[in-house]
């Protein structure tokens, strides 16, 4: 399938694109977002507050080892993370349901942006004083009774037209 060693993995560029997990309670989340982060080469995930660190047995279920490639760090405040991000250039996007928010299937992403996108609490969302320290917001577009989906999920569907468009880097 011509995948990358982990040597291969780590020298190769990433995508201008960081994750930020506000208070991500469950272990098995962080994990899908460090394998869905590898998956896409996603540059660095940022884990804040109560969001559970590597070494982890429920990071590693789901991770699968996905933890050992993909560059993370811990932040006592989201809050603090998001406005360091900003300070080192990043356009930070909080994915929430809010006043504002653009849909997912609307966003123009552009190749010459850093960004960094904001996941939240699987139950409380971002934080708001988090949101209202964000550049902006984006909304996965649904039609179901739940208006939400799995946090990690949300990871997957919004990271994945980020790696559609700015996959160009990476060659």
């Amino acid at each position: 399938m011509h995948r990358p060693s982990v040597e291969e993995f780590a020298a190769m560029r990433r995508l201008p694109v960081r994750v930020v997990l506000d208070n991500v309670r469950s272990a098995q989340n962080v994990g899908a977002f460090f394998r869905t982060a590898d998956a896409f080469a996603i540059e660095h995930i940022s884990l804040c507050g109560i969001t559970a660190t590597p070494p982890s047995k429920d990071i590693h279920k789901t991770a699968l080892g996905a933890e050992l490639t993909v560059e993370w760090s811990h932040y006592d405040s989201t809050l603090e993370c998001v406005k360091e991000l900003k300070a080192a250039g990043y356009r930070v996007l909080a994915i929430e349901q809010v006043e504002g928010a653009v849909m997912l299937d609307e966003l123009q992403i552009e190749a010459d942006v850093k960004y960094a996108l904001v996941f939240g609490n699987e139950v409380a969302g971002v934080d708001q004083t988090v949101v209202d320290e964000c550049d902006g917001a984006i909304e996965i577009p649904q039609v179901g009774t739940k208006h939400s989906v799995n946090v990690s999920v949300a990871g997957g569907i919004v990271l994945w037209p980020f790696f559609k468009s700015l996959r160009g880097v990476l060659a």
